[in-house]
């Protein structure tokens, strides 16, 4: 699954507002980021991918990946022609990566610190 755009923090505050019907009891978001319509959001439990599908985005499939089944991630940071920094994750399971492009406004080495907090627990 490879999702294009560019992403962008959003208040993890906001995102759980917005998303708390996902979210579990006493579940936090810790960060969150926009990708065009999509949103990957980043909690304490497990990894929330939101993919807004059709022209109007009224049709939403909501991915929940439980870090236990990352088997690995990897990102590529912006250079000095590829203004974009790219994260890729591996599940369990499966040969080809979920690949996500941030633009150079998010701190690609934040999202890793991130995953590794709670892939590595």
């Amino acid at each position: 699954m490879a999702l294009f755009g560019n992403a962008h923090a959003i208040d993890p505050a906001q995102a759980s507002q917005d998303y708390a019907r996902l979210l579990g009891h006493g579940e936090q978001v810790h960060a969150a980021y926009l990708l065009i319509r999509d949103t990957i959001l980043f909690t304490d439990r497990r990894l929330i991918l939101v993919d807004k599908q059709g022209i109007t985005g009224k049709k939403t499939e909501y991915h929940s990946i439980p870090y236990r089944s990352i088997t690995h991630f990897a990102v590529e940071t912006a250079g000095t022609f590829d203004l974009d920094a790219e994260l890729k994750i591996w599940l369990s399971g499966s040969q080809m990566p979920i690949t996500k492009t941030f633009t150079k406004g998010v701190d690609i080495y934040e999202v890793q610190a991130i995953l590794t907090q709670f892939v590595a627990r």
